[in-house]
C-alpha cells in the first residue's frame, strides 16, 4: 500500500479560504462518486456525511492545520474511504 500525506498550515484568511475551496471540491468529488458509482452501498451516506462536516468546519476561518492523506491499495476491489480529522 502507497501512502502519501500533505499538511497545510492555515494561519491567514487566505489560507483558510483555500483549505476551504479544497475541502469543498472534495466534498463535490466524494458525493458525485457516491451517486454514480457507490450509491446504495452501506457506507454511502457516512461517507458523504464525513465529508460535510469537515467541508463545514472549513467555513470558520480559523489557524490550524489541514492534513490530507491518501492510500493508494494494492487491490481494486479495495475502495472503503474513511476521512482523519
Amino acid at each position: 500500500m502507497a501512502r502519501y500525506e500533505a499538511s497545510f498550515e492555515i494561519g491567514s484568511k487566505a489560507d483558510s479560504y483555500a483549505a476551504q475551496r479544497i475541502l469543498e471540491r472534495v466534498y463535490d468529488t466524494v458525493r458525485e462518486e457516491v451517486r454514480t458509482v457507490r450509491e446504495g452501498s452501506e457506507d454511502s451516506s457516512e461517507t458523504i456525511q464525513a465529508f460535510k462536516t469537515l467541508r463545514d468546519a472549513a467555513k470558520d476561518p480559523m489557524p490550524g492545520k489541514l492534513t490530507i492523506i491518501y492510500e493508494q491499495y494494492d487491490t481494486e476491489s479495495d475502495t472503503s474511504a474513511s476521512p482523519e480529522r
